[in-house]
């Protein structure tokens, strides 16, 4: 099995695809959520909720450690504090990306006190700063496509969570049919383009079609999580297919 990661343009290894994704998201970050919920039509946020809901057993239990990769500007997070009890333990959001992590922290200091609430990471989702076997819960939302190696990913995450602890993995995928033909002229035809106008960018909206093409199907993806050692893998998709969340345990 090909071991595959993302490779924007220009990106020589791993190093610098990480490098350009990160300088990639920090310069969208002022129009990142205007565009996710123009492009999407606001379904993203139904995707974000229908996640939080999934994992609703795990973010019920006040003293449970949760963390959000990739957690870009928060909205995932912010899904995830709804399904959590008041004076819970706070989910930990993290992403390298400075410019999108400070815009999660403005909305998560919007909290009311008592409110379930978020703390601010800056970390690389390939060298997360935790304790092994610390974690109840992963979950992240149209990041893990970004990262440079998706097993070195997996292992990492596998690394931090609880024995039993469990994954979700949010993120875009391919649909089949007529549908899938049409979603593809808009996805990669004029999504770009909009992007472009609003962003002022061409590289950004350019490179998301891209990753999503590169990024493995699901077949390919959940026997990837079974090879590094994960249980119960499994994907479910959202809207006909356009995103999916994979799901799996760590095993006891």
């Amino acid at each position: 099995m090909a071991v595959s990661g993302a490779k924007p343009a220009g990106a020589a290894d791993e190093t610098s695809a990480a490098q350009a994704v990160q300088r990639m998201f920090d310069s969208i970050a002022p129009r990142y959520d205007l565009l996710n919920h123009l492009l999407s039509a606001n379904i993203d946020r139904l995707w974000w909720n229908r996640t939080a809901r999934r994992f609703r057993p795990i973010l019920a239990r006040p003293d449970a450690a949760i963390l959000d990769i990739c957690c870009g500007t928060g909205d995932m997070t912010m899904a995830l504090l709804k399904q959590r009890p008041r004076g819970a333990r706070p989910v930990l959001a993290a992403d390298f990306a400075r410019g999108m992590l400070s815009r999660g922290a403005r909305k998560f200091g919007q909290r009311k006190p008592g409110e379930a609430c978020a703390i601010a990471l800056e970390a690389d989702a390939l060298h997360l700063p935790l304790r092994s076997a610390s974690l109840d819960l992963i979950v992240t939302a149209f990041g893990f496509r970004n990262l440079s190696n998706y097993e070195a990913g997996l292992r990492e995450f596998q690394r931090v969570l609880k024995p039993g602890g469990q994954l979700g993995i949010l993120d875009f995928s391919e649909p089949g049919g007529l549908l899938g033909k049409a979603y593809a002229v808009y996805f990669r035809r004029v999504l770009p383009r909009i992007g472009r106008l609003i962003c002022g960018k061409d590289g950004p909206y350019n490179y998301l079609p891209t990753s999503v093409d590169s990024f493995p199907p699901p077949a390919e993806m959940l026997a990837l999580m079974r090879s590094v050692g994960y249980q119960e893998c499994a994907w479910q998709p959202y809207t006909f297919g356009i995103a999916g969340l994979y799901t799996a345990k760590r095993p006891e």
